[in-house]
């Protein structure tokens, strides 16, 4: 069978190509892709090439499909495979599989399985080690979302407190306990405020979300409400710490003047840090869930309070096989929204300029359609594109009708409308 995708050769040398896929053996999967969201980490290989930890030695005369967080419809299941999976189920991948302790990812490092492809080989590893989940749902983009939301439940995990007395950490947030998200109102930020009222988890019995940005904290306000959080028993409160002489004293005044059990801090910068220290209760737990770029970052922290008050600090940078089930589950379920991460759309041969300047690009996830062509395009300007072009007027009709964002009948239209690659 044939396929079309992107291929990396080495640094910056991205390739879109037609080939053909062998046949599968009976331990794999033949597989068509329908969505894949482009990551930053996309973006690091094709800058790294042959350097990066994941990407092969020899990827020059064995280039590899990029693209890891996808979904699509497996086609033909081999012997091995055919008691647990068949064709016609939809699927997305863990690409992290640490098969064998190695770092072999679909995305980075094989010939034949990317989500940047039109149709993909499933290798027996990914199957081996557990990491082909399938999923029921009327659309394809919340599962190639599954994984970046992954992450917002790792670190809803990762979170954990002690006991006086006692060596034991409980994992989780504090259920009933006060909870800050710093820096919050992005894209990512409103993903673990829809996670953390809808999870059936425990949850904060008060949530402050705060920002600098007074839009984006409307615009939050607008999709994940004050109503909606009450339904679920929590106290939501938004915060722009900009228009605050002294931030610090208003989310205390705001805790009761106890601190926080829970503050996430989605921001690499380290003021915004050193005020969530400021802000821990007694046992309280800091999760920095933010990337920074300078191997070199630091900020202050507070270790009369680590020693004397308990408070402690955790990383997370991912999610692991049984979070994307858990948020597969909730977006099947309607609990959660992926739609809240998309900001563009496109198509595959939008792939290789959209990756080169990822760094670039203004909002959040860059949503691309593996099987048609389309520049990469902002919903924000669906409506202006609509004056001259009927694809995007039926787009932005829908979008409109659903608070400005992605949906599945937006998806079904493009899908069933849009130029084919």
């Amino acid at each position: 069978m044939k396929t079309t995708a992107v291929r990396l050769y080495g640094k910056n040398d991205l390739r879109l190509e037609e080939f053909d896929l062998p046949q599968i053996r009976d331990d794999e999967i033949l597989a068509k892709v329908v969505a894949d969201s482009i990551c930053m980490s996309s973006y690091k290989a094709l800058i790294q090439g042959e350097d990066h930890k994941r990407v092969p030695d020899n990827v020059a005369e064995n280039p590899t499909i990029i693209g890891h967080e996808f979904s699509g419809e497996l086609i033909e299941v081999g012997t091995k495979w055919a008691h647990k999976f068949k064709a016609g189920q939809k699927f997305t991948v863990q690409p992290a599989l640490n098969y064998k302790g190695s770092l072999a990812a679909p995305g980075y490092s094989y010939p034949h399985i990317g989500g940047d492809a039109t149709y993909v080989i499933i290798p027996n590893e990914v199957m081996e080690m557990d990491c082909l989940l399938t999923f029921e749902s009327d659309s394809y983009f919340g599962a190639a979302l599954a994984e970046p939301l992954s992450c917002v439940a790792g670190t809803y995990h990762a979170m954990y407190h002690t006991s006086r007395g006692s060596y034991e950490h409980k994992m989780g947030i504090k259920s009933g306990g006060k909870m800050s998200i710093l820096a919050g109102a992005g894209p990512m930020g409103l993903a673990a405020i829809d996670y953390i009222i809808h999870t059936d988890g425990p949850r904060p019995s008060l949530l402050v979300v705060t920002d600098i940005d007074q839009a984006r904290l409307d615009r939050a306000a607008e999709i994940l409400t004050k109503a909606e959080a009450a339904k679920h028993g929590i106290d939501l409160v938004y915060l722009n710490t900009g228009n605050v002489e002294d931030p610090v004293k208003q989310l205390m005044e705001l805790s009761g003047n106890e601190g926080y059990d829970d503050v996430l801090v989605f921001a690499p910068v380290a003021s915004v840090i050193e005020q969530g220290d400021s802000i821990l209760g007694q046992d309280g737990c800091l999760n920095f869930f933010a990337g920074p770029s300078d191997p070199n970052f630091r900020a202050k922290f507070n270790f009369y309070n680590v020693h004397y008050a308990s408070t402690h600090i955790v990383g997370t940078s991912g999610g692991n096989t049984d979070d994307m089930r858990e948020v597969l589950d909730m977006i099947s379920e309607e609990k959660l929204n992926p739609s809240i991460l998309i900001t563009h759309i496109g198509g595959l041969d939008a792939v290789i300029e959209t990756t080169k300047n990822l760094p670039n690009l203004p909002g959040s996830k860059k949503l691309i359609y593996t099987h048609i062509s389309l520049p990469l395009t902002a919903i924000s300007d669906f409506e202006e594109k609509g004056k001259t072009d009927t694809l995007f007027a039926g787009l932005a009709e829908i979008v409109a009708a659903n608070n400005g964002m992605w949906s599945p009948e937006a998806e079904k239209y493009l899908l069933e409308n849009a130029k084919p690659i």
